[in-house]
């Protein structure tokens, strides 16, 4: 049963200091990025990871289908929905990308003032660690799972997900608004549904709207990752990681059910070429990729326990 709520657009997040740390490639004054000089802003702080640079290689802002826009880059999806009553923006990216983010809506006509809610796919660092610098400067309300909203606060990953050992903290968040799995936000002529997408971290959402041009309307899905990622001592196959595999299969089989015309995924390139798909059956690929690789990590980890 899919449960409604609307949510009151005047809870923001205050302004929190960002706590950051050295990530496993390590952190870097210069923004490799961008090749800009270092903020001195907290939030904004550049993480530059190895990958970074492909990461937020620029795109122009586009429009997908009727209200729906992205806002990201090559490596790593935003995605901006114009409800008519305000704007949704969909994960954050990494720190140092937040004011490209906010260009980027500019170049489309909008204001960033105008962005109400921003929701959140997983509590990691290239999705979120823009987030809270996002959400100061536009006083959105930050919407995410339970578990995600805990790394939110935390700005860390959790003891229990498959890349904790990587280490490393983004910007925190200090206030959120926590949705379950099913529930609709309604905002103008917008209602996003929520689903739970547990595995690549437990507290990972997946989010959902339809997009009209006309009378014509297409389901776009927002998907959190599905890739079955981790550091390297981590062991899906250890007795405490069966809740993680069983979040896995529990998100395969919900993604493979979605109504889904338009597939936008947070690392665009798991879900084939170009920055989304609209091709038949493209949530169920995206789940079957994942299923996959997780089935072949699992063979490989019982391979190497027998020897």
């Amino acid at each position: 049963m899919i449960a409604t709520m609307t949510i009151a657009a005047s809870l923001a997040i205050s302004p929190a200091a960002a706590a950051t740390g050295p990530e496993p490639e390590a952190m870097a004054a210069v923004d490799r990025a961008g090749g800009a000089r270092a903020s001195d802003d907290p939030l904004t702080r550049p993480m530059a990871v190895e990958r970074a640079k492909e990461w937020l290689a620029p795109l122009p802002p586009e429009r997908i289908f009727g209200n729906s826009y992205l806002v990201g880059f090559a490596g790593l999806s935003v995605a901006l929905i114009d409800t008519g009553a305000g704007l949704v923006l969909i994960d954050g990216a990494l720190p140092q990308a937040a004011p490209m983010i906010l260009s980027n809506v500019r170049k489309l006509g909008f204001d960033p003032k105008d962005i109400k809610f921003i929701l959140s796919t997983e509590p990691h660092y290239d999705h979120a660690g823009g987030i809270a610098a996002l959400a100061r400067d536009t006083g959105a309300t930050v919407v995410a799972s339970r578990r995600g909203a805990e790394g939110l606060r935390a700005g860390a990953h959790a003891k229990d997900d498959p890349q904790f050992d990587y280490g490393g903290a983004w910007p925190a968040v200090s206030r959120l608004r926590v949705v379950k799995d099913g529930e609709v936000l309604r905002i103008g002529r917008a209602s996003i549904t929520a689903h739970a997408t547990p595995g690549h971290t437990m507290g990972s959402m997946t989010w959902s709207w339809n997009a009209c041009e006309g009378k014509r309307c297409k389901v776009i899905v927002f998907a959190s990752s599905l890739n079955p990622v981790s550091a390297d001592r981590y062991r899906f196959t250890a007795p405490s990681s069966a809740p993680i595999v069983k979040g896995f299969e529990a998100s395969y089989r919900r993604m493979g059910a979605l109504k889904c015309d338009i597939l936008i995924s947070a690392h665009p390139d798991n879900a084939g070429a170009g920055r989304y798909g609209s091709g038949s059956g493209a949530c169920r690929s995206y789940a079957e990729r994942s299923r996959r690789l997780l089935a072949k990590r699992l063979a490989e980890e019982r391979q190497e326990t027998s020897k």
